[in-house]
């Protein structure tokens, strides 16, 4: 069966009747959103069609003489709400609209979310070659990026979720246990190409992207093999083009509840100042990064180096290092065992 697009949802209003009448056939729905110039202004269902026909007998109308010009839709912000609100108002096909008004994705009451095809075909390096120590006796067995979250392997939940964006090339930069990637990549169905970076000896985060000089030429995303970023990527990718960055560090929000009470001594030895349990608030470094292929050029080969070094060097000349930050609900780590086991609630629990 052929996976719906939102462009197939769409119709100009300057449309016939019988045309809307064949495009609400081919998606076998019942509603329809129209456009004017791109931007959408109306809905029609098969029942204002079939109440047109039934009241006016006209066969050559339009559908701009037939559609609801106050259709009923929800914001982005707003769609966790989205099956509640088509209950309400009895809705079988929800428009979800980005600031612009345009249609990003339509909630089915039966068959979950059709969203926008994307386009983001911007190539994707993944830092795969780690011993993962934080995560044995896991990896005494498996390599970090092939620990099940789920019924698939972590790297593989990043690869999904970048080529649901566009993205079909990825790089894996592999050292410890890679024989066993590329078989686990070998054997899947995937729609993406997958190729492989040798690291001989451990180059940390930034060094292993010298293994890619002549390979990308360019801007493209960074991620570790550990953490999944639940955001717009196309958002990400527009926003760095946008702000003319070297490099854009996502970065997420963290909330961290202090459990005692902190006592600010004054120089006099005496307290300053008291506060219970205070929280505290900050951004930090996610691991993924949007990036210029100017850095793997200018990389210095087989030295051991991590990007966040790469970064400090680049911002202390002068270049431009921006951020782009997402909520701490957008970040999955699975790092360390414990936070490992809440991602994997968490993709449970989405899927």
């Amino acid at each position: 069966m052929k996976r719906l697009d939102v462009k197939d949802f769409l119709i100009d209003e300057e449309c016939t009747m019988l045309e809307a009448m064949a495009l609400l056939d081919k998606v076998a729905k019942k509603v329809l959103f129209v456009v004017r110039d791109g931007q959408f202004v109306a809905a029609i269902t098969d029942g204002d069609i079939r109440r047109w026909i039934l009241k006016k007998g006209n066969l050559d109308a339009k559908v701009k003489d037939i559609a609801n010009y106050n259709p009923k839709y929800l914001q982005e912000k707003e769609k966790a709400s989205a099956k509640e609100f088509m209950k309400k108002h009895f809705i079988e096909a929800l428009p979800i609209l980005n600031e612009e008004h345009d249609i990003v994705s339509v909630v089915l009451w039966n068959d979950g979310e059709v969203e926008t095809k994307k386009t983001l075909n911007v190539p994707v390096v993944i830092m795969a070659g780690g011993l993962g120590t934080r995560l044995y006796p896991y990896t005494k067995i498996l390599p970090k990026p092939l620990i099940p979250i789920g019924e698939i392997p972590i790297v593989e939940h990043i690869m999904n979720r970048f080529n649901q964006y566009g993205s079909n090339k990825f790089f894996l930069v592999v050292n410890h246990k890679k024989n066993m990637i590329k078989a686990y990549f070998n054997e899947i169905e995937k729609d993406y190409m997958v190729n492989y970076v040798d690291e001989d000896q451990p180059l940390g985060t930034g060094g292993g992207l010298s293994l890619l000089k002549g390979k990308i030429d360019s801007t493209f995303f960074l991620s570790n093999c550990d953490i999944l970023i639940e955001e717009d990527y196309e958002k990400i990718y527009n926003y760095h083009k946008k702000e003319n960055n070297l490099i854009t560090m996502v970065c997420s929000l963290k909330n961290i509840k202090i459990p005692y009470g902190v006592i600010e001594i004054s120089e006099t030895g005496e307290i300053e100042e008291m506060r219970e349990k205070p929280e505290l608030s900050f951004f930090t470094n996610t691991g993924m990064y949007v990036v210029e292929p100017k850095v793997i050029e200018e990389l210095e080969e087989n030295k051991a180096v991590g990007f966040p070094d790469i970064i400090e060097k680049y911002k202390e000349a002068g270049e431009k290092i921006g951020v782009y930050p997402i909520s701490e609900n957008s970040w999955l780590d699975m790092g360390q065992l414990d936070e490992m086991e809440k991602m994997r609630r968490r993709l449970e629990r989405d899927e």
